[in-house]
């Protein structure tokens, strides 16, 4: 008969060959070569399902701990908990990053409501580190119940391709419900990746997770500093259409800004924004950036929302914001203002308001209405605001505006003068009502740059601005 997995239904076999199942040689494949050693007691008890030790990830200290699925199949009991917040409160004390490999059934059945209770230990360390120590976690199996939230309690979930996160699986969702549903379907990378927002990286293999996990830890764990000198500028002219009507895909522009392409975080889900953690003149930074290619750059209830979580967890790490603006409004629709797009909209100007970090802005093409104040803003406490030639800043677009505004005076000019009309208008309306000389005037642009200047100008920004860690630490995130 074949063996099935508890959890998955799936038939064991199926795991790929190769894949270590052993917590001592997953946390190895972790740490830098030779550098693991075990937390002490972690490895007193076998049957506790959890080993914990620390290491090196490129040369930064860093804590881990990971699920045993060999026993019970990785299900958290009293002792393993305990191993889980003894991990917590050394990492807490070194303040150093800390990562949780997860491959667990939820609570221990047989252990009733002290592994309940034992979980929630965990839950309260987790929140208790939030905001003051970067937490990592990679979902290499299963994890359900109890052990799904524990993932979602930490900065950046990374989720391998036989990963799973569901607080019920498909038999108990297909014997209360009636929904005939497997474990991928219900929780694997898709759905996660691409509609609940909880998966931050979807990787392919576990070996590729682990690499994932070793990246970002070094980009929080060592930021660097700005190396003003070593900022080559780089030409970033030509990277965006001739027409301000055509879309462009913004990772055209962060790729040629930064050092390199960095780890991009929640790239499916809300994907008219881009939230990026890279490097840029040697130093950790994190760019949001408006994405036309999707939605128009458009904000919406869900990048609202993404864009916020970002920007707390960057604060709360003293990681500096580069944000890139290309937008022309928030998205309407029934849909937007039912999935919430002010009260999640609101968390963006929450975010970006409290910040103390350094946070730099450039307008590339236009920045319209509410969505303008919402992309870090000189009202919001912009350390420095920049935009390109040409860019817009206003309440709506000129023409948009004067359609509006003069609908009567349209309505009465024939129709092969409209554009004409139309255009006077427009410019009538630029002069007195704003625009980017308006904008520059005014002190909301610090000033309009050259695109092959852009990188120095926000290294300068970066550079020259406090170095603070941020009103969010110790806030969950």
């Amino acid at each position: 008969m074949t063996a099935v997995d508890a959890v998955t239904n799936a038939p064991a076999a199926s795991r790929p060959a190769g894949l270590p199942r052993d917590p001592r040689e997953r946390l190895a494949a972790l740490f830098d070569a030779g550098t693991l050693e075990l937390l002490p007691g972690s490895d007193a008890d076998e049957r506790s399902g959890v080993l914990a030790g620390s290491g090196r990830v490129h040369g930064a200290s860093v804590v881990a701990f990971a699920s045993d699925p060999r026993v019970q199949g990785g299900a958290m009991g009293t002792a393993g908990c305990a191993a889980i917040v003894a991990a917590y409160s050394e990492a807490v004390s070194r303040g150093v990053p800390i990562v949780g490999l997860w491959h667990s059934g939820g609570a221990r059945l047989a252990e009733g409501v002290a592994s309940l209770h034992a979980v929630g230990t965990v839950f309260a360390a987790m929140t208790m580190a939030s905001g003051r120590v970067p937490q990592i976690s990679v979902v290499l199996g299963p994890a359900a119940g109890g052990a799904a939230y524990g993932p979602a309690l930490t900065d950046i979930v990374i989720l391998s391709g036989l990963g799973r996160i569901f607080v019920t699986g498909p038999d108990v969702v297909r014997s209360v419900t009636g929904e005939d549903v497997d474990a991928a379907r219900l929780g694997g990378p898709e759905p996660h990746s691409r509609r609940s927002g909880v998966v931050h990286v979807v990787t392919e293999t576990d070996a590729a997770a682990l690499d994932r996990a070793r990246e970002l830890a070094a980009l929080l764990s060592d930021q660097g500093k700005i190396a003003e000198d070593d900022a080559v500028d780089r030409d970033l002219s030509g990277l965006l259409p001739d027409s301000a009507r055509r879309a462009y895909d913004v990772h055209l522009l962060t790729g040629k800004l930064l050092d390199t392409p960095g780890v991009e975080l929640h790239p499916r889900w809300a994907p008219n924004v881009v939230t990026i953690l890279g490097r840029l003149a040697g130093r950790t930074v994190g760019v949001v950036a408006s994405n036309p290619m999707r939605l128009g750059g458009c904000l919406d209830a869900a990048s609202a929302e993404k864009a916020a979580r970002f920007v707390r967890m960057c604060d709360a790490f003293g990681v500096p914001l580069v944000v890139l603006v290309d937008v022309p409004g928030y998205l309407p629709g029934v849909g937007q203002e039912w999935d919430g797009v002010v009260r999640r909209g609101a968390k963006l100007l929450h975010a970006f308001a409290e910040a103390s970090v350094p946070r730099v802005t450039l307008v590339t093409r236009k920045a319209f209405g509410g969505a303008y104040i919402a992309m870090n803003s000189r009202a919001l406490g912009a350390t420095r605001v920049f935009a390109w030639p040409g860019a817009e800043v206003a309440v709506m677009g000129a023409v948009a505006a004067v359609r509006i505004l003069h609908r009567r005076t349209l309505a009465s000019v024939p129709p092969e003068q409209l554009h004409e009309a139309e255009a006077e208008l427009a410019a009538e309306h630029e002069a007195t009502a704003g625009g980017l000389q308006r904008a520059v005037d005014l002190g909301v642009i610090d000033a309009v740059i050259e695109p092959s200047q852009t990188r120095r100008e926000l290294v300068r920004a970066i550079a020259e601005a406090p170095q603070l860690r941020g009103a969010h630490a110790n806030i969950p995130l």
